[in-house]
């Protein structure tokens, strides 16, 4: 990321100060209204699709949203703290001090504040984020390529083919709200509101650590660029980005005697843990050589197209490659994703956050001609609807 780089991204100043004008806010909810319009309505008929093959079969949407797989241990959470442990015949042995706590929190939040139960104050936690999420997406999109392709690439997030997570009771839409404000903060130089957001998103996920390695890095880079001069806030921001991700890792490791190594270990118990990729390779090898499942081969060209998508974003020429925070949070989520091990059918959730991915998908729609665009988009919005279908009522293997 360059110096001019960074100078384009400053906000106005008065006095060395930012202005903080509330019109400016307005003024760019006004400019995303459009792209928000449109993720709403793709999200909205997602939600429809899936409500009325539910009906079908006789299942409830709310608890397909609400409760499904990880959902039901955040709202267990929610209620009751943390201190359920399952084991199981095979010997494996899954804690819920690996689910990180803001989300619980905030539901736990609503639920005292509002009549709802546990299951609805989570949903509603979850779109809130996802509009929150989006907006961001928006500004961020429109701070490096412009309006048009900042719209196409929230149109793009929300219809993924694992995009129905944004619309359950799940911390993605939480996580990608903090990442997303994070790194505007950072392209506008706001540099404690980026520390204190990324700080946010380490208690949401155990992936939120690719925000504070994004915050890191941008302030390493203006860091070394100024010689150290006028640093105070940069090394504040740098500061607060990981402790949120510390203090839990440290706050569990406590918890089971291990300081330093009992959040891995209750990972492990979740068969989860970071090998750069073995186990992976192994379920994809055993993968080929045998039948499989639907949902298994969709993980594996959605987690391959991510790759390939970073790679693109990567080498990009200087006009359409993004700056260094953006490229480390993004090529951190990736890393996570793919060197980890355990769940290998959850992967494409987990890149659900990452979407600067979708930024030369959004470029090329920009430059497309329209009949091809909207057809492209319709082909995406089918698969995302169909798919989020099949993952909550057919699939046999969790999101």
């Amino acid at each position: 990321m360059s110096a001019e780089t960074l100078d384009r991204a400053a906000p106005s100043t008065t006095g060395g100060v930012a202005v903080r004008n509330p019109a400016r806010w307005r003024a760019s909810l006004h400019r995303a209204a459009p792209a928000l319009g449109l993720f709403a309505a793709a999200r909205l008929t997602g939600m429809l699709v899936l409500a009325l093959w539910a009906w079908h079969v006789g299942r409830s949407p709310r608890a397909l949203l609400a409760t499904s797989w990880d959902s039901d241990w955040y709202t267990r959470i929610a209620a009751h703290g943390y201190g359920r442990t399952l084991y199981w015949p095979d010997g494996a042995v899954q804690s819920d001090l690996a689910f990180f706590p803001l989300y619980p929190g905030l539901v736990r939040g609503v639920s005292a504040v509002l009549p709802v139960a546990g299951g609805t104050a989570g949903l509603l936690v979850s779109w809130t984020a996802a509009g929150a999420a989006a907006w961001g997406v928006y500004l961020v999109g429109e701070r490096l390529q412009g309006r048009t392709t900042a719209t196409w690439l929230v149109v793009l997030w929300g219809l993924l083919p694992h995009s129905i997570v944004l619309s359950m009771a799940y911390t993605e839409p939480v996580m990608t709200a903090l990442a997303a404000w994070s790194l505007y903060a950072l392209l506008t130089r706001r540099w404690l509101w980026a520390g204190a957001l990324a700080a946010l998103a380490g208690l949401s996920r155990p992936s939120g650590i690719a925000v504070a390695a994004a915050v890191l890095a941008a302030a390493g880079w203006e860091l070394w660029r100024r010689r150290g001069r006028a640093a105070g806030r940069l090394w504040a921001a740098a500061a607060l980005a990981p402790s949120g991700w510390l203090a839990y890792v440290v706050w569990v490791g406590v918890r089971r005697g291990d300081p330093l190594g009992g959040y891995f270990a209750v990972q492990d118990g979740w068969t989860s843990r970071f090998d750069f990729g073995a186990g992976a390779l192994r379920f994809v090898r055993d993968m080929l050589t045998r039948p499989t499942q639907f949902g298994f081969a969709m993980a594996l060209v959605i987690t391959a197209a991510g790759v390939l998508l970073f790679a693109l974003l990567a080498l990009a020429d200087r006009a359409h490659r993004p700056p260094l925070p953006v490229l480390v949070y993004t090529g951190v989520l990736v890393l996570i994703t793919v060197g980890g091990s355990g769940f290998f059918e959850s992967k494409p959730r987990f890149l659900l956050p990452a979407f600067p991915l979708l930024l030369p998908l959004a470029c090329a729609l920009t430059k497309a001609r329209p009949r091809a665009a909207v057809a492209v988009t319709a082909a995406l919005a089918g698969l995302s609807f169909c798919y989020g279908v099949y993952a909550l009522t057919l699939a046999p293997m969790a999101l």
